[in-house]
């Protein structure tokens, strides 16, 4: 949710700056990835509202204008444009040089064609308020020149980048946001924006509600004589500093609507429908092509707004393509309705459908906020259309009945380890929309869905009081039980990691795409349970490499979830790392993973879609290689293991052994084999042979040349290190062992001894 700051206010009125309200949103409220400055970086002094005095042709140049403008100075200055939407009289918005535009440019006093231009005239998407390049921005002839164009036009403005939990519907609405900012800093809100206007009539609107399960409200509203166009500037750069495209003023009007109160509107062209609305289930096999020009079968599970004749849209999710707003609209149909979440969510992922609204019905949109977005959708539609409101309807359901939760003040201090005075917590919950009764306090309508307990309450209070709270350790009177051999495994797997320069993530269960489906899932994003780990590494990687962060290595150890035919799926805990590098960084965590394991590992090759071909190992417990470059851009290393099966594989009990006083013998041995020999095996056949002398065992080079060695050959270097407890070895001791270890593996593997 990305939210303007002069958006935010418009509805609470505080003196904290962007900073300081991203940091209390971020500790109470929900995450804030950031705050980001949009438009004009530099000087907004150096942008000026101009009065064009003379505008005639280039000498030099046919499509370019030279026009002289009073900028507000004691001389007007000469600037070449290249539009032709504006002559001598007209308001403009003008860079003077020295100014910095949104791309970066910086304007410099430079001759065109052999003619001076001392800055330039603006279109709106050289100031980021829009796209539009076709012309400049004409302004009101009531501005005179020299007027700071940041008193005529938004040039800049910080924007939150704010991410709430899915539990919050009401943080994805301005004005919900503005009510959190209000009770942190103890701002004014202000009451929630739109008006009626006069309204030209008593036409009526037949809408209705054919299914009140899927359907709790509809609200219609006719409009006519719209004059559809494009939306002023200040909507269009609201908009998109909210990260919505500009279509024209009505679309933009509703999209607007639902960025501020947070419930969904949509606008049909009246003259297009066959009789009223109403929202019903499909008729199974039903088709509607909807506005991204997709023809769609239903099914009976979907809920569709539909005239007398056939659905013209899939129901909160987007509309039909055969009633659309266009440019030859003159009178429009808007619904203002609140849908049933879950049924919502269903339609979304049943058809690949996920826009702005049916993000936010999956979530739980208040139903009483419908009423107010109607009301505000007309206002802006009538007052930026030039249009009349002639007809009004307000079907509605039972909508549910506000819950009223007990609060036991002296319970909530014992849970937050922080004494808040009962007065104080009413003081607290007060702003947020709380208001106390005798019985309890009564849950505000946004609220409906995720406070509906004594400790949602208690919840409510604490975040507001997370400052205060000390950071103390639960006393401990006693201790019961001691974890698990699997738990050791699990802790000591981590420090390995973290030894190793690896850091810590922690990723959803839940994932977009998976064999085990949950049958109501909690968003598109969160639609199965996970399978595998390491997929959910890559985010994560790519954000860090993104944001400039060398030698990245993460790793997670959580759960992952298999089918077996039962009612509930089988869970394994599993670690997965990736690290910036490739398969040799990788390959060295693994090791310290099963050396400190006590754990000898065997590698093999494999093959799998999501590994590089041919840089890729497989373990009795698990898989190691290079990430396919498809995946994620760079060189990646990532490997995953079950750690249920090395649990499995380790000792029960690490036996010590006393390091022996006397030196070792070490020695080099380099065989020639077949490519497919894997060095596992040989690794196996050298240690049997070896047998009690044998200390250490390595490989440590490979080679291949066909002139050399042959075609279809390589070497493979190992080093050996042998030693006794009972006194130092010579080099005739080792020679028998040697003479065993060449015998062996060139029986086995026909290899021939090289060095």
């Amino acid at each position: 949710m990305r939210i303007p700051l002069s958006w935010l206010r418009e509805y609470v009125r505080v003196d904290a700056g962007a900073q300081e309200i991203a940091g209390a949103l971020s500790i109470s409220t929900a995450e804030v990835n950031g705050v980001h400055r949009v438009g004009v970086p530099g000087d907004l002094g150096l942008f000026r509202v101009g009065h064009v005095l003379e505008a005639e042709k280039h000498p030099d140049a046919d499509r370019l204008q030279l026009t002289s403008v009073d900028v507000g100075e004691d001389r007007p200055y000469s600037i070449v444009c290249g539009a032709w939407n504006f002559g001598a009289g007209a308001k403009v918005a003008v860079a003077l040089p020295g100014a910095t535009l949104p791309n970066g440019l910086t304007l410099e006093r430079r001759k065109l064609r052999g003619q001076v231009s001392e800055g330039m005239i603006l279109a709106e998407d050289e100031l980021d308020l829009g796209t539009d390049h076709s012309g400049i921005i004409v302004l009101d002839d009531a501005l005179e020149a020299g007027t700071p164009l940041a008193d005529a036009l938004p040039l800049a403005d910080d924007v939150l980048d704010l991410e709430p939990t899915g539990n919050r519907a009401d943080l994805f609405a301005v004005y919900g946001v503005a009510r959190e900012v209000a009770a942190l800093f103890g701002g004014e809100l202000q009451p929630m924006p739109g008006r009626d206007p006069q309204r030209d009539g008593d036409e009526p609107v037949v809408i209705g509600i054919e299914d009140p399960a899927g359907c709790l409200r509809f609200v219609g509203r006719v409009i006519r004589d719209v004059g559809l166009g494009g939306s002023p500037l200040w909507l269009k750069a609201r908009l998109r500093h909210a990260g919505v495209r500009s279509i024209s003023n009505v679309v933009d009007v509703t999209n607007y609507v639902m960025l501020a109160l947070g419930s969904p509107l949509h606008a049909y062209d009246l003259d297009l429908l066959h009789g009223g609305l109403v929202a019903r289930r499909a008729r199974e096999g039903e088709k509607v092509r909807t506005l991204d020009g997709v023809e769609r079968t239903l099914s009976a599970e979907d809920l569709v707004i539909a005239d007398e004749e056939r659905a013209v849209g899939l129901a909160g999710i987007m509309g039909g393509e055969e009633t659309e707003v266009s440019s030859s609209t003159t009178n429009v149909l808007l619904e203002a309705a609140n849908f049933e979440p879950v049924g919502i969510l269903r339609s979304s992922e049943r058809h690949a459908l996920r826009t702005e609204g049916s993000n936010r019905w999956e979530k739980g949109v208040d139903p009483h906020v419908a009423g107010q977005a109607a009301t505000y959708a007309t206002q802006l539609i009538v007052e930026l259309a030039g249009a009349r409101w002639t007809g009004a309807e307000d079907v509605q359901t039972d909508l549910p009945k506000p819950a009223v939760i007990r609060l036991r003040p002296e319970r909530a201090s014992e849970l937050m380890g922080l004494e808040v005075t009962a007065e104080e917590q009413g003081e607290i919950l007060a702003p947020i929309g709380f208001r106390q009764l005798k019985t309890g306090y009564r849950v505000p309508t946004w609220r409906a869905r995720d406070v509906t307990r004594e400790v949602d309450l208690i919840e409510e209070v604490a975040r507001f009081k997370l400052p205060e709270i000390p950071f103390t350790l639960p006393r401990r009177e006693a201790m019961f039980g001691r974890l698990t051999r699997e738990q050791r495994l699990r802790r000591e797997v981590e420090d390995v990691l973290v030894g190793a320069g690896y850091a810590e993530v922690y990723t959803p269960t839940f994932v977009a795409e998976g064999d085990l489906r949950l049958p109501e899932p909690l968003s598109a994003e969160a639609a199965a349970l996970r399978d595998v780990l390491y997929t959910s590494l890559l985010e994560p990687a790519r954000r860090n490499a993104d944001a400039g962060e060398d030698a990245v290595a993460l790793f997670e150890v959580a759960r992952v979830y298999r089918e077996v035919g039962g009612d509930l799926p089988e869970e394994h805990w599993h670690v997965a790392g990736i690290a910036d590098g490739g398969f040799a960084e990788v390959k060295w965590a693994v090791e310290q993973i099963y050396s400190a394991l006590g754990i000898e590992p065997a590698y093999e090759r494999t093959s799998e879609p999501f590994l590089h071909p041919g840089k890729a190992a497989r373990t009795a417990e698990g898989w190691l290689g290079d990430l396919h470059p498809a995946l994620l851009d760079g060189v990646w290393g990532v490997f995953e293991l079950d750690l249920d099966a090395l649990a499995e594989a380790a000792p029960q009990v690490v036996a010590f052994a006393e390091v022996s006083p006397y030196p070792e013998v070490r020695q080099d041995l380099a065989f020639t084999v077949d490519d497919e020999v894997p060095a596992s095996e040989i690794l196996a056949a050298i240690r049997e042979a070896a047998g009690k002398l044998l200390r250490e065992l390595e490989v440590f080079d490979e080679y291949r040349n066909p002139e050399t060695i042959g075609e279809g050959k390589r070497s493979l270097a190992f080093r050996l290190a042998f030693g006794s407890p009972e006194g130092t070895l010579t080099d005739e001791d080792v020679a028998p062992v040697r003479a065993s270890i060449v015998d062996a593996v060139a029986t086995r593997f026909g290899a021939l001894l090289r060095a």
